[in-house]
């Protein structure tokens, strides 16, 4: 699978972690940023990964700041998006089988690197379900007047 994935400052080390664990996974990557922890706007790295995400350049987009609201927030505005807060592994994979997520977000400051994997495998392991779900899905995207 190629991922999409971004981090501010306050992300940085965890999103550094999940990069080894994607490695371990055998999925791709393309890091967007940052590249240390000089400080950064979230905002920057979290459009660039969900629109590159919404492009089709990438199945999956992973993205880490201190607690993972910011990034969460500004990837949701991207058409097409869902990005999911998750940090624990029931949340995880319900919001890859239940509403399709396609942008997994994490917070650093909120967990440790153990449990960030094990909501990654959660993450990239689960399928969206479709039926009842796909059109409580597609009412994301289309609010009925």
């Amino acid at each position: 699978m190629q991922i999409a994935i971004g981090s501010d400052h306050a992300g940085f080390n965890l999103k550094e972690a999940v990069k080894n664990i994607l490695a371990e996974m055998g999925h791709t990557h393309e890091d967007f940023g940052c590249h240390d922890t000089t400080s950064v706007d979230y905002p920057d790295i979290a459009f660039t990964v969900a629109d590159a995400v919404a492009a089709g350049r990438f199945e999956q987009g992973i993205l880490v700041c201190g607690s993972g609201i910011g990034m969460s927030i500004v990837a949701n505005k991207v058409d097409g998006i869902r990005a999911a807060l998750c940090h624990d592994t029931f949340c995880a994979k319900g919001a890859r089988e239940h509403n399709n997520a396609n942008i997994l977000c994490m917070g650093e400051r909120v967990i440790g690197q153990g449990l960030a994997k094990e909501i990654v495998i959660a993450y990239l392991t689960s399928e969206f379900e479709g039926g009842r779900h796909a059109r409580r899905v597609e009412k994301m995207h289309v609010r009925e007047q």
